[in-house]
């Protein structure tokens, strides 16, 4: 189920696409201002961003500009009221994928996130390479260069998601819950993990109290 940021401050908008994206099996999470969508994207996963512009604390603009900034490389569709060609421009200068204008037919909203979808799912099925490190999503293999590096499946695991989600910070509870679904596993046998991973290279961060991320040096 593929998770979607949507930040829109029109709230009758807004429940209208959280009815209609639910019903087509998306997983929405819906904001109403840049500041709480930023924090969203700071400590959640979204295969996909639906960014409205004219919303309070951070417009969309500044929102995505900051993202992409900071490496945050998610699928970004902007859906707007503003019409002019300098808004359509600065639209895409910042990093959006696709730009789609109010009022708009929903299912050529659809069309469309399917597309950025299928390309984004597309690049997971490569590989993803961090530094001299590769991740194959398909294979799920760790190489340092062409050098093979085996791990437990929990390592494994743990490597998938912070490579599927560079330079984001992955929380310890869903990185927790990840390793295994329902029941309880320590903080410290997670740290344990960690630190094999850091042994053999992996440019890993810790935010203390908060999770990890991998990000390039």
């Amino acid at each position: 189920m593929s998770k979607i940021l949507l930040l829109e401050d029109d709230e009758v908008l807004a429940e209208t696409l959280l009815e209609l994206l639910e019903s087509e099996n998306f997983e929405v999470s819906h904001v109403n201002n840049g500041e709480m969508a930023l924090d969203a994207s700071f400590i959640q996963h979204f295969d996909l961003l639906l960014l409205d512009v004219n919303v309070p604390f951070i417009n969309g603009f500044g929102l995505l500009k900051s993202l992409r900034d900071s490496g945050d490389m998610t699928p970004a569709i902007f859906i707007t009221a503003l019409t002019d060609v300098a808004s359509l421009s600065q639209g895409f200068d910042v990093g959006a994928d696709d730009y789609i204008k109010k009022p708009f037919d929903f299912d050529e909203l659809l069309i469309r996130m399917h597309s950025l979808l299928r390309k984004s799912y597309h690049t997971y099925a490569n590989e993803i390479a961090v530094d001299d490190f590769r991740f194959v999503i398909e294979s799920n293999e760790l190489y340092h260069g062409e050098e093979f590096i085996a791990l437990s499946p929990s390592e494994l695991e743990i490597t998938r998601l912070l490579f599927q989600n560079i330079n984001k910070t992955m929380l310890k509870e869903y990185l927790l819950d990840a390793l295994n679904p329902g029941k309880e596993m320590s903080e410290g046998t997670l740290r344990v993990h960690i630190n094999k991973l850091r042994k053999v290279g992996l440019p890993i961060r810790t935010l203390k109290g908060i999770g990890y991320r991998i990000a390039s040096s």
